[in-house]
């Protein structure tokens, strides 16, 4: 399927064209089992305006709707490149997807350059062909883990932590101190704000009692936020975010928190557990698969350095 493709940049969306894009999304997380955008990027597209903001439209002649769509955003140091090209356009020869990194890099050329992270989906030598367009290389990669639900009740035969729903309005401040000191290495999850937490509460998945808290003293050391992924066939259910405060020091408690996030997750009727984890932290990936998890793909993230140009 070949013809020109025209890509349109906009800074803020239409809700037509939001609607429109959305369709894309939903038809490319069919094919591919899995979100074509990651949720912050998501909610950027919805909400659009916002500074260091790009998001590319592709069409191609002969096709009214949108055929691909790239995003692009500039986070504290780095940029992001998100992009998905619609499944009846990635037949061999149809350049959607080298077209939309093209713009995305002369994009943020023109807006002084810097250091790029792309993150791709189940990843291979086309994604890295497509990268290296771009100049960039292979950096993070990310498994996405999953395993059957309920749990086996050996691993259930321990006390589980005991832990209690998040309560909106009295526990944000608390844990973001929790997640933000247990995350300080990590360039998205250790740098939230009490405006992302919100947004995430704001969103129609969010239930606080799927928000896990452990307390010890009164205070917040541990948490397992759970999510239900309801539009997914079948539904998922994710360890969204784990974490222990790095002062605590007993043994066991993040794999207890995991375990009492799942059994959460099969008491609400899930059949499958599924969690992301960077694939050089070997400590938590031995952890998941000791508690019956297995890899069900990877996503790749491709980095470098795109240097400054003019406008023209």
């Amino acid at each position: 399927m070949s013809g020109v493709v025209r890509i349109e940049r906009k800074e803020r969306l239409a809700p037509s064209e939001v609607g429109a894009i959305n369709q894309l999304l939903a038809a490319a997380a069919v094919a591919d089992d899995h979100a074509p955008l990651d949720e912050h990027a998501w909610l950027d597209l919805v909400q659009g305006g916002r500074g260091g903001f790009g998001g590319l439209v592709a069409y191609q002649d002969g096709h009214p709707h949108p055929v691909g769509y790239a995003q692009v955003t500039r986070g504290a140091g780095s940029w992001g490149i998100e992009y998905v090209v619609d499944p009846h356009h990635r037949l061999p020869g149809n350049t959607v997807g080298a077209e939309l990194l093209a713009e995305a890099g002369r994009l943020i050329a023109e807006q002084g350059g810097g250091h790029v992270h792309l993150w791709t989906s189940r990843s291979g030598p086309a994604s890295e062909r497509a990268a290296a367009t771009i100049g960039l290389r292979p950096g993070r990669a990310l498994y996405q883990m999953r395993r059957p639900l309920p749990i086996e009740a050996e691993l259930l035969a321990g006390p589980l932590p005991e832990t209690r729903a998040f309560v909106p309005g009295q526990d944000e401040e608390r844990w973001l101190e929790v997640n933000n000191r247990a995350f300080d290495w990590h360039p998205e999850q250790g740098e939230w704000d009490l405006a992302t937490l919100k947004e995430r509460e704001a969103a129609a998945w969010f239930d606080p009692e799927g928000f896990r808290v452990h307390e010890q003293d009164g205070r917040i050391v541990g948490f397992c936020w759970t999510k239900v992924h309801a539009d997914h066939d079948p539904p998922l259910g994710e360890i969204y975010v784990i974490a222990v405060d790095p002062s605590v020091t007993r043994r066991g408690l993040g794999g207890g928190l995991t375990l009492a996030g799942l059994d959460h997750l099969a008491r609400r009727g899930l059949r499958t557990g599924m969690l992301y984890v960077d694939a050089t932290n070997t400590r938590a990936v031995k952890l998941y698969v000791d508690l019956g998890f297995t890899v069900n793909h990877v996503d790749q993230a491709y980095v470098g350095d795109i240097p400054p140009i003019g406008r023209g």
